[in-house]
């Protein structure tokens, strides 16, 4: 593994447990609102304020039966998770966050592949889909060269709860990725 990319002892993962959600919930909102998330690339700040998630929304995908929630450490911290859902055939990638400072080195990638390796073994996801919203052209490409492709099928955005966040402008919308994953016949 290649320790630029990943630190000196290189990523750990695990499931979250519920010990684990408020230093998660203070990770992903770094990553994705604020200032500080600006430090990374992934920010939304630009177009969402206000809250990312809640303790109550992470403490409901780490209790669920058909949700994990991948917590990667590095030097002994917390600096990623992710969240996968079994459904059905195909596996559901969310509530992902890599510490800002962190990101561009190399890590998202290594937990993609993480996230799609337990996927397929874990539940024999024969795909992965996720929702990205649709403005967010520079994630949707690095998913894009991660094989995800594009799928034109568009869910509107939660406007009005503001569980997800407060909307700053009015075309907001989530577009589904897919990437097979499944192992070949």
């Amino acid at each position: 593994m290649d320790t630029a990319a990943t630190g000196p002892t290189g990523p750990t993962f695990r499931d979250a447990t519920e010990a684990d959600v408020d230093v998660l919930v203070a990770l992903i909102e770094s990553a994705y609102r604020g200032d500080a998330s600006r430090a990374g690339w992934t920010t939304e700040a630009d177009i969402l304020e206000g809250q990312r998630t809640d303790a109550a929304g992470v403490l409901d995908v780490v209790k669920s039966a058909d949700s994990r929630l991948l917590t990667v450490e590095q030097d002994g911290r917390v600096v990623a998770c992710c969240q996968l859902e079994h459904r059905g055939d195909h596996a559901y990638f969310g509530m992902f966050a890599v510490s800002p400072a962190l990101q561009g080195a190399g890590l998202g990638k290594v937990i993609i592949a993480e996230a799609e390796r337990v996927a397929r073994e874990t539940w024999g996801a024969s795909a992965m889909h996720m929702t990205v919203i649709s403005v967010r052209n520079d994630l949707i490409a690095w998913y894009e060269r991660r094989g995800y492709r594009r799928t034109g099928e568009m869910s509107p955005f939660p406007y009005g709860d503001e569980r997800f966040g407060v909307p700053q402008r009015a075309d907001l919308e989530f577009e589904l990725l897919v990437k097979e994953i499944g192992v070949s016949a």
